[in-house]
């Protein structure tokens, strides 16, 4: 008999967490959801809950639980019923009223990631949000497929030292690690020379430096390529997110900075590349489909049908690769500064980031200033140890404060 594995899915109501759903949902003799961990999306996460039938249902805030179950009372059907009543929401049919255990806040969250039923923990969750959960699931010997790039940007040593000690997997789920965990698949680390992480460049990769001043958040929340929270797609644009990653891949693939390079490539196609020693190059293709790196995660070490169509390679447009402009995008330069730099400083550029993106998005500064934002806050940090969650929790909270001070200057 095949065993089913059992996910639980940290952040279901963002974009990755709808796709995995999907993913899940097309393979049920394999996966099923034991616990779903959502936000502020309490709609979403009612039609989620009902759908996929999951033992636990987790909110962050412990004040919105009467509203879904309200929902959850409205959107299932009434014994007997074959539609829904007039004016109703329409409900799922087939399927049974919805008996499971709501929880709520951080707590919540790291149950269900530890929880001894759970072969697998998806980690979503925007930001340092994500942080405790994904610690309690690596705490628990889980398998732990990482979608939440700042789990290891910010708690790198901490997060690393609790899968070491505790025996669980790390499966990356940005297209760009799962691109790089992919090809280096059976091979001996001292193989590799280097690895390329691909960027699409965003919106604004032929702005001039005059055109980025004027960019609007409407603007900056158009990516030519994906489908993603507002959050990822400011970064997308901003490239740092290629400076996130940069600083994920030093700890998911054991890295030196000098091995790290970065390239804008801007079909998102070609998804990473790693260079060998002997001079060959191995590169993951495929559409820029975030079910496919899920669904590779999810099925480790097998493989699954995605639902992403098949990729016709005489459709393509060519294939091209530049080199990124750190004048223009001086995010790409700061990354590579916390990378070669003390460990806190990662954290105090991610959280920095976190803060200088959501005044952007609430039109508190311009697009240029979320760079001097991160610049000031790293100039400002005295590098510290981080040994534990709360040292890094700690350390987060004054670059956020740091950081608002700069944007109050």
């Amino acid at each position: 008999m095949i065993h089913k594995k059992k996910i639980t899915i940290l952040g279901s109501t963002g974009s990755i967490g709808v796709n995995t759903l999907d993913v899940v949902a097309r393979h049920p003799e394999k996966f099923s959801i034991f616990a779903l961990v959502a936000g502020k999306n309490v709609e979403r996460f009612a039609e989620q809950i009902l759908k996929s039938q999951p033992e636990v249902a987790v909110l962050k805030n412990k004040e919105d639980i009467p509203a879904l179950q309200k929902l959850l009372k409205s959107l299932q059907p009434p014994a007997g019923a074959c539609r829904p009543p007039a004016g109703g929401h329409t409900f799922l049919a087939g399927r049974s009223p919805w008996k499971g255990e709501i929880l709520s806040g951080e707590e919540g969250a790291c149950r269900v990631a530890s929880d001894p039923e759970v072969d697998i923990v998806l980690s979503s969750i925007v930001g340092c949000a994500g942080l405790s959960p994904t610690h309690a699931a690596l705490c628990s010997g889980k398998t732990v497929a990482l979608a939440n790039k700042e789990s290891l940007v910010a708690a790198g040593p901490v997060m690393m030292n609790a899968l070491q000690k505790h025996g669980g997997t790390l499966i990356p789920v940005d297209s760009e690690h799962s691109a790089i965990f992919q090809v280096l698949e059976g091979q001996k680390k001292e193989r590799l020379r280097k690895i390329v992480l691909t960027a699409s460049g965003g919106p604004f990769r032929k702005h001039t430096a005059e055109q980025l001043k004027k960019v609007t958040v409407a603007e900056a929340l158009k990516h030519p390529n994906w489908s993603m929270g507002s959050k990822i797609t400011i970064d997308s644009a901003t490239l740092m997110n290629k400076g996130l990653e940069m600083i994920e891949a030093k700890w998911l693939f054991a890295l030196q900075s000098s091995q790290i390079e970065v390239r804008i490539h801007p079909q998102s196609i070609v998804h990473s590349l790693v260079e060998f020693k002997d001079g060959s190059w191995l590169a993951q293709m495929g559409l820029p489909d975030m079910r496919v790196p899920i669904a590779y995660a999810l099925a480790y070490p097998d493989r699954v049908e995605s639902g992403v169509p098949p990729m016709e390679l005489t459709n393509l447009s060519p294939l091209t690769f530049e080199t990124p402009d750190e004048t223009r995008f001086p995010s790409l330069r700061l990354a590579r500064a916390a990378l070669e730099g003390e460990e806190s400083l990662s954290c105090v550029f991610n959280a920095a980031n976190e803060v200088a993106v959501e005044s952007f998005l609430r039109e508190k500064i311009s697009f240029l200033q979320i760079y001097s934002v991160v610049e000031e806050t790293l100039h400002k940090h005295r590098p510290c140890k981080l040994d534990s969650i709360h040292s890094v929790l700690e350390l987060d909270q004054w670059a956020r404060n740091q950081a608002t001070k700069e944007i109050s200057c």
